[in-house]
């Protein structure tokens, strides 16, 4: 004998699992990157500064020394 239709569980389909599984994935993945809501720092901002009036901005800082040192063939 056959079991009815309607006594009988429909069974999940293969491409219906798949369809869950890749949906529920890319759910995951997508909770994954999405940044938690923090709120942002607030960002100094930079103050101009005036230009000089005898030529460029180039100043010969510890910085550049360094570098000049570090550089030297």
């Amino acid at each position: 004998m056959r079991k009815s239709p309607e006594t009988s569980p429909s069974p999940v389909s293969r491409r219906r699992l798949f369809a869950g599984a890749g949906t529920a994935g890319a759910l995951a993945a997508a909770a994954t990157v999405l940044p938690l809501s923090r709120t942002p720092e607030p960002v100094a901002e930079a103050q101009p500064q005036a230009a000089p009036e005898a030529g460029g901005g180039y100043q010969l800082t510890a910085h550049v020394q360094h570098y000049y040192r570090t550089a030297k063939v």
